[in-house]
């Protein structure tokens, strides 16, 4: 067995306990990666969605999805530990923007550490085979890619993407991040959907297939530069932010329907776009491999 297939038994063994013996604080990092994934995987051609079956351990059963929230549960251990700091992007304050020399880097100022430095370097690892463990290359772009479309990932420096700004969303404290990490999703799962993530999915991909968003999909995954293009959805990200994350937020208040119906739209139109990003990426990279890659032992 290798390390690799190793550390994702390991890390399923782990979660299947948290899993059981705690209480289930489900994010972006579930919901939201879950669905990023499972959209990314159906619009996948078929050489390419062969190398992404080969790559995946057996357990999971050639489902992406399944490990797609991988990155979030390993970011603390002490091998990972490093990783941290490629789950976000911190702007300055008000400034709307997003600057890559500028912006990316660790607190220590060590560069390429944020979100789109780390899809610039796991899209490399994949497209030059530069790295053994092609499977944690996979599962980090494709975790990534979710992050980098969720506004709040691109946030302001002082209040660490909205972590700070403590509010309540309905009845129950909560912080601005993670409303848009998780309670918006959650809410429009409890409200909309009953609790049904897959028709929640559906919805979400007849908008951008036959709906609202048809239209304007084609433009979604323009990309003439792999390395550059995570400039933009950040750009795009830190824009969102300012307009309808941060927008009309104080610290301390309530929020309910009014930002709820407002906001949703939205958070599952970067979902979309995520998803639609990721498979034109996994297209691109490995197009021309097809069956090449052998599966993890």
């Amino acid at each position: 067995m290798s390390v690799l297939n190793l550390s994702l038994n390991l890390f399923l063994v782990v979660f299947v306990f948290i899993s059981i013996s705690a209480p289930k604080a489900l994010s972006w990092s579930k919901e939201g990666h879950v669905l990023t994934c499972r959209i990314a995987q159906s619009l996948l051609e078929p050489g390419p969605a062969e190398v992404v079956h080969n790559l995946l351990p057996d357990y999971v059963d050639g489902d992406l999805s399944a490990l797609c929230t991988w990155p979030d549960q390993i970011r603390h251990w002490y091998k990972y530990r490093w990783t941290s700091n490629l789950h976000f992007i911190d702007t300055p304050d008000n400034a709307c923007t997003f600057d890559y020399s500028r912006d990316c880097h660790d607190p220590k100022g060590l560069k390429d550490m944020c979100v789109a430095g780390a899809i610039r370097n796991f899209t490399s690892q994949l497209m030059h085979y530069r790295d053994d463990n092609l499977t944690e290359s996979l599962l980090f772009l494709s975790h990534f890619m979710g992050d980098i479309h969720q506004p709040l990932h691109v946030g302001f420096t002082s209040d660490e993407g909205g972590n700070t700004i403590q509010l309540r969303w309905f009845r129950h404290k909560s912080n601005l991040h993670h409303v848009w990490d998780r309670e918006i999703i959650l809410t429009a799962l409890t409200d909309y959907y009953n609790k049904n993530m897959d028709a929640l999915q559906e919805d979400i991909h007849n908008n951008f297939t036959s709906g609202i968003w048809s239209e304007d999909i084609s433009s979604w995954g323009d990309c003439d530069d792999l390395f550059s293009c995570p400039n933009k959805y950040a750009a795009e990200s830190i824009n969102l932010a300012c307009k309808w994350g941060y927008k009309g937020v104080t610290q301390g208040e309530t929020l309910s329907d009014d930002y709820f119906n407002s906001r949703l739209p939205i958070v599952t139109r970067r979902i979309a776009q995520g998803g639609v990003r990721l498979s034109m990426i996994l297209n691109r990279v490995f197009g021309d491999h097809n069956q090449e890659i052998p599966r993890p032992t």
